[in-house]
């Protein structure tokens, strides 16, 4: 393998914000996990992260500072696997971010990846962990695994396209109004050592496909109109008189990679909030269905997302923000993320689809897990994915009360769907 350098990165259009908005407690931080057939040997894995990583110069890096930019610089050295503790997602300090923007993390039959968002979305990141894997098993089993279903040549070369920045590529002419009403607010007693319940819901994937069938919608619009009655009933019990209640939205991260041709392992999704607003009246479940269908189907199309990404763009390109110093700039940034950041949505809900591996990998394989870190004013998210014949959904929270979690599955259970439930509850 020829030793390809990279030596630094700027930062994609939707990473920028990432290190402004960071808290003391707090930086946006996503796990992707598989689990094995077999115990980890560590120094395989070990072994198998030095590999992978010279094939992903783009995650393989850590958070520099500049003096106009954050930018991303490459890392030595792979970082030493570590033995993963009992909650996920535990405070990744920026000191660490300076010195490694991810961590791998293995603990019985699973392997873990955690990424801090500047290096790459859901999409990007469950590439990394599938190739990882695959070398893995190719080490300990002395095997040969295919490089196909977003399992990577090791001994490749990435291609330009890969590293590109694709929301620079595809801005456009016209920018879209990023103006939206204020949510709903879940709230709770926090945790006082910031533990992190975990709650995953497993079910049959067809059986869940073919309920979604039934209302004519996706699975993600299904799950999706599942959180937001949810939500609506938590609202209603803590507030009764609807003049004083708030719009219930569900933040959907969209995947822009296939309306755009693009194979960028960066960053390259943008959201759309679909949801309900309860002051216009009670809604039953079969409208909350359409009014999500109707709101994607309106929204998640090439011409509209061409038109979020130029207004992102744009906003990036305008030469005060281009000539002001990092430290102003992340005062303004952070400012901006605190008055309408996460205030337009009650939740984040991720679908990664189904994860598919190489017929190899099959045998030696038993799950994956999505999980997106908690917000940063929110004590609530949800990431899933489907794997074989199950669908995982991952409800994580830092505070006391499993109120969602409990709201949210007896819902999916009243309407005929069988529910596994897992928890790290203590």
């Amino acid at each position: 393998m020829k030793n390809h350098k990279l030596r630094w990165l700027r930062l994609d259009n939707a990473a920028k914000i990432y290190p402004a908005a960071k808290r003391r407690k707090w930086n946006n931080v996503f796990r992707l996990s598989a689990t094995l057939t077999e115990s980890i040997d560590p120094f395989i894995l070990q072994s198998a992260l030095n590999v992978t990583i010279k094939r992903f110069p783009s995650i393989a890096m850590r958070l520099r500072r500049g003096v106009f930019w954050y930018y991303l610089e490459e890392i030595r050295k792979a970082p030493s696997v570590k033995k993963d503790t009992y909650y996920p997602l535990v405070q990744m300090p920026f000191e660490d971010i300076r010195k490694c923007a991810f961590r791998v993390l293995y603990y019985e039959n699973r392997i873990a990846v955690e990424f801090f968002h500047v290096l790459t979305d859901g999409n990007g990141g469950i590439i990394f962990l599938k190739t990882l894997v695959a070398e893995y098993l190719s080490q300990r089993h002395n095997i040969t695994i295919s490089n196909t279903n977003g399992v990577f040549d090791r001994t490749a070369e990435p291609t330009a396209s890969e590293l590109e920045d694709s929301f620079l590529k595809y801005e456009g002419h016209v920018s879209a109004s990023r103006q939206e009403s204020t949510a709903y607010r879940l709230k709770g007693t926090p945790e006082k050592d910031d533990f992190s319940h975990l709650t995953t819901g497993i079910m049959d994937v067809n059986e869940a496909l073919q309920m979604a069938k039934s209302y004519k919608v996706s699975l993600t619009e299904f799950i999706t109109a599942v959180m937001i009655a949810s939500i609506i009933e938590i609202q209603n019990e803590k507030v009764p008189n609807r003049k004083h209640q708030k719009p219930v939205k569900v933040l959907i991260p969209v995947n822009l990679r296939k309306m755009f041709e693009s194979t960028s392992l960066r960053n390259f999704v943008l959201y759309i909030t679909p949801g309900i607003n309860p002051k216009m009246g009670q809604y039953c479940f079969e409208e909350i269905v359409k009014m999500v269908h109707h709101k994607m189907g309106i929204e998640v199309n090439d011409k509209h997302m061409a038109s979020l990404i130029t207004a992102n763009v744009k906003a990036e390109k305008t030469l005060i923000l281009k000539i002001m110093p990092l430290f102003i700039k992340n005062f303004a940034m952070k400012t901006a993320f605190d008055m309408i950041g996460e205030k337009k949505s009650c939740i984040t809900l991720s679908n990664l689809g189904a994860v598919k591996v190489p017929e190899e990998m099959s045998p030696f394989v038993e799950r994956f897990d999505f999980v997106l870190g908690i917000q940063a004013t929110s004590p609530n998210n949800c990431g899933m994915l489907s794997f074989g014949d199950k669908l995982y959904i991952n409800l994580i929270r830092n505070i006391k009360e499993p109120t969602l979690e409990y709201k949210f599955f007896t819902y999916i259970k009243n309407l005929g769907l069988n529910v596994k439930i897992e928890s790290n509850q203590r």
